[in-house]
């Protein structure tokens, strides 16, 4: 390490010291930037699993700028995408004063279209005031921004319905006919990434570029020499999406949606295209109708015998003929109409697919929303998939992430990416959990089946909180139980409650930050890329280990095929996923040298079950107790003023 220019840069002395507010030398980041240093000029590949506090993204970032290779960074979200871009790698470069051009690239449907915001306009009132006014202003932003990323428009929520009105998707988008082509904010970031020597992606894109050239439509990323996955613990699932197939209720209705707006806009003079819309428009809701009440979701082979379902799928197959049919006598009479027919031949021979018999090592299933469903067609394993490309030509491949390893093993990470050469490293955080921290099992708690479990955590928590002064996420892993708890706790709980689903994600977070005692329910993607530093964020409480749900037909299915060949589903699948998803969660406590922390883990099986140990081992050393007092005493000792009850 002593001869590693990134391990010098990032020493006590380095630029990085001198440049970075707040930078300290940290040995463990050292050792793992001379590691990537190293795996960058052999273009190996290499596993590592970075705690957290050791600095992971300067110890990728300092190697990577210094290599003198085109490197292409994929983050976990477009959240720490933006992060990265504008704000770490700007410091980085600066500092350590290299001549390296940068891009930024998202998916599309992450950018202004022209060409759509034109139709959206020329489509008149359609919400009411205050779409229209957001129509203007994205209308005036649309005149002054030069990315045409929609992040820069903050004053619009993420999910206003107006965005997918003016983005597009691959579905929609008119390639080089669509008369805004030569501005295209999409072209244009293409172009950027091209001439880049270090390019910023997140998952989704660079797997959606992997699916895209497998298909033989082009390549989206520019080829590159190195690539670094951050949160690399979320690609074997992203992976799935993209290497299989999917249809839902939300394509095939915006097909009938464009398809009508571009008969009106060509007046193409080919009758019947309005009524076969229609038509086929009922057929989507009858077949929703069809999969029954509730949101659900299932193997396609259970579905398909449901009383009224395959009818329903023979009428949406018939009525989408119909609507191919006459877009085949009208799609000669414009870009769009020739557009809306090609996704209908592609839709109908999804549609083929999804409601057949399954290719081998491929499962069939379905999930429903309230109004709507998705129709989806999931590799058993992407392994065989993803090796494809590593193998493809040599390039030096780096995953890291802080929870990759299973009681100091990788090798479900291997297995599930087909990585089973790639060297692995593990460096554990600095952080003293020792004195920061206690985890606290709470005794006397019945098997997480029993019918008053939730009820029986909600009771044994409580005075945890009040112990704590609020300052808490209570993580669930189920949104029953969130539910219950955001009922039982509205009259109980003396702080501000905050309950997922009640406002955006970012803006429950920034209450949460603001208030300093709130008390923050959450699920799913609370577990996971929330960093609250400071005493807002003392206690962490989890209500049982996150095993997969039984209803997931995906990992049922994976389960199967293991048992098959002799293996055990639940020691080589579901207790690993569950293990990483406790690390992530877990993970949200201790974001910080000087924080302090209770990490309450409720499940009693952690004790009871001999696969109890391996989760336990997968945490970070933390003191443990089974004596409340214990924790009132932890909090007793800490410093500082906390607001008081709400």
């Amino acid at each position: 390490m002593a001869h590693s220019p990134s391990a010098q840069r990032l020493g006590p002395d380095g630029p990085l010291a001198s440049r970075l507010p707040g930078f300290v030398a940290r040995p463990a980041q050292q050792q793992m930037a001379a590691r990537i240093e190293a795996v960058l000029a052999d273009r190996s590949t290499c596993i590592v699993e970075s705690g957290t506090g050791t600095g992971k993204t300067l110890a990728y970032l300092v190697p990577a700028l210094l290599s003198g290779k085109k490197v292409l960074i994929s983050t976990g979200t477009r959240n720490l995408q933006d992060q990265l871009y504008q704000r770490d790698l700007p410091l980085v470069r600066a500092a350590l004063g290299v001549p390296v051009s940068t891009a930024l690239l998202k998916g599309r449907p992450n950018y202004l279209c022209l060409a759509r915001l034109d139709r959206a306009e020329a489509e008149g009132r359609f919400g009411g005031r205050r779409a229209d006014a957001t129509l203007a202003r994205i209308r005036r932003w649309a005149g002054t921004t030069t990315s045409g990323d929609i992040a820069e428009l903050g004053d619009v929520a993420e999910d206003s319905e107006l965005w997918p009105l003016v983005t597009s998707t691959s579905d929609n988008c008119l390639g080089s006919q669509c008369g805004h082509y030569g501005d295209c904010h999409v072209n244009r970031a293409r172009r950027d990434a091209l001439a880049a020597d270090v390019v910023v992606v997140n998952h989704h894109l660079f797997f959606a570029d992997l699916a895209l050239r497998e298909e033989g439509f082009g390549q989206l990323l520019p080829g590159v020499e190195a690539l670094i996955f951050d949160e690399a613990h979320q690609l074997p699932e992203i992976a799935s999406g993209f290497f299989g197939t999917a249809l839902g209720s939300q394509q095939l209705l915006a097909l009938c949606r464009d398809a009508v707006a571009e008969e009106r806009k060509e007046h193409s003079a080919v009758s019947g295209l309005q009524e076969a819309a229609q038509r086929l428009e009922k057929s989507v809701a009858d077949l929703r109708l069809a999969f029954g009440a509730g949101v659900r979701r299932g193997p396609w082979s259970a579905a398909a015998g449901r009383e009224g379902l395959p009818a329903a799928v023979a009428q949406l197959r018939a009525r989408l003929g119909e609507v191919t049919g006459v877009l085949e006598a009208a799609s000669a009479r414009g870009a769009g109409l020739s557009n809306c027919l090609y996704r209908a031949l592609d839709f109908g021979g999804r549609l083929e697919a999804l409601t057949g018999n399954p290719p081998p090592d491929f499962v069939s299933w379905f999930e429903t929303t309230v109004r709507g469903f998705v129709l989806r067609l999931t590799p058993l394993a992407v392994a065989p998939l993803f090796r494809r490309y590593l193998e493809a030509d040599r390039k030096a491949w780096i995953f890291t992430s802080a929870t990759l390893a299973i009681d100091h093993s990788f090798a479900h990470f291997r297995d599930e990416l087909g990585l089973e050469e790639a060297e692995a490293e593990q460096w554990d955080s600095p952080f003293d959990y020792a004195h920061q921290t206690l985890l606290y099992l709470p005794p006397g708690l019945p098997p997480p089946t029993a019918p008053v479990y939730t009820e029986r955590v909600l009771e044994a928590v409580l005075p945890v909180i009040e112990a704590s002064r609020g300052r808490t996420f209570v993580l669930f892993t189920s949104h029953r139980a969130l539910k219950l708890a955001a009922a039982t706790f509205e009259s109980r709980c003396p702080f501000p409650l905050l309950v997922q689903g009640s406002a955006p994600r970012a803006r429950l977070l920034e209450r949460f930050r603001t208030a300093g005692n709130a008390v923050l329910l959450g699920t799913g993607s609370f577990w996971e890329g929330v960093d609250v530093r400071g005493e807002a964020l003392s206690t962490v409480i989890i209500d049982k280990l996150p095993f997969a749900a039984p209803d997931d037909p995906v990992m049922h299915a994976r389960g199967e095929a293991l048992e098959r060949d002799g293996r055990s589903a639940f020691m080589e699948l579901l207790l690993p996923e569950a293990v990483i998803a406790l690390k992530q969660g877990a993970g949200r406590l201790i974001r910080d040298a000087s924080d302090r922390g209770v990490l309450v883990l409720c499940d009693p099986r952690l004790l009871e079950k001999g696969y109890g140990k391996i989760f336990l081992a997968s945490l970070p050393p933390m003191p443990r107790t089974r004596v409340l007092d214990d924790v009132q005493r932890f909090f007793a000792k800490g410093s500082g003023p906390v607001p008081g009850p709400a």
